[in-house]
């Protein structure tokens, strides 16, 4: 596999781990007893830290992608593995 193909499916993997990840961590205002601004939404976070978030998909990420590449090169899992057609056969 090219490293060109290895950084694309590294960030569409981080960009989905990124996403899996935002509500992880994230607490409101009243679960943290501080005082919300006027017209502000009950669900708005009050420690929201994209860092950590961004950390964390890191970390994830290149786990899953690791894996990925493993498979990939070794084929633990194939395509015929995945076939379910063959359960009803």
């Amino acid at each position: 596999m090219q490293w060109t193909s290895i950084l694309a499916i590294y960030f569409i993997v981080w960009v989905m781990s990124a996403f899996f990840l935002l509500p992880f961590g994230v607490r409101t205002h009243d679960e943290l007893g501080l005082d919300r601004v006027p017209g502000q939404a009950d669900s708005a976070p009050a420690n929201f830290r994209p860092g950590r978030v961004a950390l964390r998909a890191t970390i994830l990420a290149a786990v899953l992608t690791a894996l990925f590449v493993l498979n990939y090169e070794y084929r633990w899992v194939d395509a015929e593995d995945l076939d379910v057609t063959r359960l009803f056969a």
